[in-house]
């Protein structure tokens, strides 16, 4: 492996800083967790920690969004899956955090509420700088070991993710190790064409991914679906109204200037379905109206979306297609996912929601590579150095080098 793993270390009565990645999607209501893949992934690490003092952390949400909130329901459901006693405490870098993990035995488990609570977390920044943050250099004494086990989140460069590894030994989790030794495997049989089927609402990081696969080779054709299908029809004018999405004028300009530039890629619907009265009414796309909710594809677009996918030698499918929890809008995540798992490609699927409706539908066992990572997936396969990647092989050359 190009970095070091568990197995490089000795981790028994050392203090461990694990960056995991629990973001999960949240009842903005409640503020319930509603799916748990990426806590459970949390835990394999965890467990293989035994008789080490773990420190995890991990982000939630982002500033200002309706998911942004604590991490005390994850120390919850943590506590579940590892039938273990688990220390929750309501700070990060603060005086309570140091002195909680100061207090801790070997195989005590603490984790620190929600890193983008510290404003620093919120940005990037080169490895040499993260270092030298208030983050790191109040918490980095307390710890021997770094481990970076959060692949969904390893394409950003924030404190936690590169500054820990840059002044301590740090190695790989179990997560990481095993989605970079199973992509780059995939990386090395796939083929033409190759389909990617694009949904879900991170509509600016979508845009920016889309590019890099197609610029890449890994984008023949892109079938769009969920909120960046509803950006791409504004800009090609087929959906006369605003959206009313965060920054709608930048994203839609964007939009505009991929498709003149890839006129030929891009498949947008042609017919949707929206809600009327609790019931699902499918219409053409020309037909919808001002404050119309555009909540799944129609069956002209999944049928000829399906053909596109069973022709296809690689097939990418990253965003569900609608409000696929709901049963009047399954219909075009749950089609696309059985044209995906029945196809004969290489099939790779990512993302929270869709790893869910994979389970959900009996498909996981026919998917290639299935992933909760989402735009740090998109990179990696088009040969993005990530920066969680980056910094765990610089660290290596370091430890290897003493």
């Amino acid at each position: 492996m190009r970095f070091l793993t568990l197995e490089d270390f000795k981790t028994s009565g050392k203090t461990v800083f694990l960056r995991v990645d629990m973001n999960s999607p949240m009842d903005p209501e409640t503020m319930q967790i509603l799916e748990t893949s990426r806590i459970r992934e949390s835990a394999e690490s965890v467990k293989d920690l035994l008789g080490a003092k773990v420190v995890i952390a991990s982000h939630q949400g982002r500033v200002g969004n309706k998911d942004y909130t604590g991490m005390e329901n994850h120390a919850k459901v943590l506590e579940q899956i590892l039938n273990r006693q688990i220390t929750y405490v309501e700070d990060v870098i603060g005086t309570e955090a140091q002195r909680e993990i100061k207090k801790m035995k070997d195989g005590d488990i603490l984790l620190l509420d929600n890193l983008r609570l510290c404003a620093e977390e919120n940005y990037e920044f080169s490895p040499a700088d993260a270092a030298k943050t208030i983050m790191v250099t109040r918490l980095a004494k307390l710890f021997d070991l770094c481990v970076l086990d959060s692949f969904p989140s390893s394409h950003r460069s924030h404190p936690s993710i590169v500054g820990f590894s840059h002044v301590l030994p740090a190695c790989a989790g179990r997560l990481v190790e095993r989605e970079v030794r199973k992509l780059d495997e995939i990386m090395t049989v796939t083929k033409g064409p190759h389909v990617v089927v694009l949904g879900g609402s991170k509509v600016m990081d979508r845009l920016e991914a889309i590019k890099t696969l197609i610029q890449n080779g890994r984008a023949d054709q892109v079938l769009l679906t969920g909120v960046i299908a509803n950006v791409f029809m504004r800009a090609q004018g087929r959906v006369k109204f605003p959206l009313g999405i965060k920054s709608e004028d930048e994203v839609i300009s964007k939009a505009h200037s991929l498709i003149g530039e890839y006129p030929d890629v891009f498949t947008t619907p042609v017919d949707i379905a929206i809600d009327r009265d609790g019931s699902r009414v499918e219409m053409d796309v020309r037909e919808l109206d001002k404050g119309d909710q555009i909540l799944d594809l129609g069956p002209k677009t999944v049928e000829h979306y399906v053909k596109s996918i069973h022709s296809a030698g690689t097939v990418f499918m990253s965003g569900p297609a609608g409000f696929f929890e709901n049963d009047n809008f399954k219909f075009g995540t749950e089609s696309l996912l059985r044209a995906v798992a029945n196809s004969f490609a290489t099939t790779i699927v990512s993302g929270g929601h869709l790893t869910a409706a994979l389970k959900r539908y009996g498909l996981a066992e026919k998917i290639h590579h299935i992933s909760t990572a989402g735009g740090a997936l998109v990179l990696y396969l088009t040969g993005v150095k990530l920066p969680m990647i980056q910094s765990l092989e610089e660290a290596a050359k370091r430890y290897r080098a003493k």
